[in-house]
């Protein structure tokens, strides 16, 4: 199981788009930093759907997307921590 890392905004360089076409079913998505923009458009949420799907809550915070993506589990940079240690490799992209 590899958690994958997604801290960039898929309008500003190609790293989802990268990173679904090599994740498996079993992986993890996070999303950090501009990274959570993702989940505001229709055609990423939808290529997201299959995978289990965190992002920081920090940054969610920060962009006063709490209520849109309510839906998302929410970590913290604790559970960022348990959730790299659960997981066999973290790819950062």
């Amino acid at each position: 199981m590899i958690l994958h890392h997604i801290q960039t905004s898929p309008s500003r360089d190609n790293a989802l788009k990268l990173c679904l076409r090599y994740a498996c079913k079993e992986d993890a998505i996070l999303l950090s930093s501009d990274g959570v923009n993702a989940l505001l458009l229709r055609q990423w949420a939808m290529a997201l759907s299959p995978f289990k799907v965190m992002v920081l809550k920090d940054d969610v915070i920060a962009r006063g997307l709490t209520e849109r993506l309510n839906n998302i589990s929410q970590i913290d940079y604790n559970e960022f921590v348990t959730q790299a240690l659960q997981h066999d490799k973290v790819i950062t992209w």
